[in-house]
């Protein structure tokens, strides 16, 4: 009894010191990769220190400019949740930018067409049902393909992007197109179907709330049912899960459905909460930022509330330095990218560091035999 609790003490150890490991290698990546960052900003005629300065005034010089973050960091939440979902039955969905789409499309026809024809409330809860069944077929039929095909969901799934970015340029040419037909976009929606503002004198709504009760909810569902289980134990060992009577194929089935609706949801919150419009081309790139965010928070949940924050803040910085100092857009692609290279550095460090010690552990436990 006393060596199986040593044995249990000596994993929770282990545990705590993985945990506390991550947390160290990847809070120094991110203050390496924004230091670097910053130190290219002389090639732009913008002193770095004022550069940092600029950022930091200009968020926190109103409530509007720090609301703002939340407002980014909300569907950024959602997308990159809904990698890690895929991740963790280590399957990748690439496709997160059209599964997004398909939620934004959804949630702009469902509100243009129901609204002033019933409550506002009702109209929210169905563009939001809509949305996220929407999603959910996408990624459901990307899970159907590799489940009954083999079909690589790598490809598939990225491949799906063209097709509804595509989609969403067609349906904003034609029938979603704004009743004037001067301009390819929708008409805006009214403001009985917006979600509700969180905090006044900002553009917050309700979204953030949402997103974060998702991250929430797929942390309990990833580690506290037994879905989650079966899900984590396919991207372990597809093979012994299909012994211990998983089936795989089920699981990518169902794990694609989950992250394409949690993407889908994504376009909701951004139609209903944000933008109040459908554009062709918007948010092009809230799909790869989900990748780089769950990449950054380890795919862990909770995590990436903390890494989408983070995106926020650069997203929001990097633009009020732009308008501020004359900065080109990509100044802030060169802060995410920076930040996403040193954190998988640190991976590679942490994973180096892993083995020696085991090989260490090793050697002095042979000696001792």
């Amino acid at each position: 009894m006393r060596l199986i609790q040593l044995k249990q003490e000596v994993r929770t150890l282990k545990k705590n010191r993985d945990v506390y490991d991550f947390i160290i290698w990847t809070v120094l990546a991110i203050a390496v990769g924004l230091v670097l960052s910053f130190s290219f900003l002389p090639m732009f005629g913008i002193s770095s220190i004022d550069a940092m300065k600029i950022m930091i005034t200009e968020i926190f010089s109103s409530s509007y400019s720090m609301g703002n973050i939340l407002v980014k960091t909300a569907p950024l939440i959602l997308t990159g949740l809904a990698f890690a979902f895929t991740y963790k039955a280590k399957l990748f969905n690439i496709g997160i930018q059209g599964q997004f789409y398909v939620g934004c499309i959804t949630a702009a026809a469902i509100s243009l067409k129901m609204q002033g024809h019933a409550p506002g409330l009702v109209v929210i809860i169905l563009a939001a049902l809509g949305s996220v069944a929407g999603g959910a077929f996408v990624g459901f039929m990307i899970g159907f393909f590799k489940a009954k095909f083999g079909a690589n969901e790598f490809l598939v799934s990225m491949m799906s992007t063209y097709v509804f970015t595509y989609l969403n340029l067609f349906l904003m040419r034609t029938v979603l197109q704004e009743s004037n037909h001067n301009y390819i976009k929708t008409d805006y929606l009214d403001k009985s179907v917006w979600l509700p503002q969180l905090i006044p004198g900002t553009a917050v709504s309700w979204g953030i709330v949402f997103s974060i009760l998702v991250a929430v909810l797929v942390w309990f569902v990833l580690y506290k049912t037994s879905l989650g289980y079966r899900i984590r134990m396919t991207g372990l060992n597809k093979e012994a899960a299909g012994m211990a009577g998983i089936k795989p194929e089920r699981q990518f089935m169902i794990s694609f459905a989950i992250s394409g609706a949690i993407a889908g949801f994504a376009g909701w919150i951004e139609v209903n909460g944000m933008q109040h419009m459908m554009l062709p081309d918007f948010d092009a790139e809230i799909g790869s930022f989900g990748v780089g965010i769950a990449i950054l928070a380890n795919s862990h949940p909770i995590g990436i509330l903390f890494a989408a924050l983070l995106f926020g803040f650069l997203q929001v910085g990097g633009t009020a330095l732009g308008h501020a100092s004359g900065a080109p857009p990509s100044v802030i692609e060169l802060m995410q990218g920076f930040v996403m290279l040193f954190v998988l550095m640190s991976f590679f460090f942490r994973r180096k560091i892993e083995i020696n010690r085991l090989k260490k552990l090793k050697s002095e436990n042979e000696e001792v035999a």
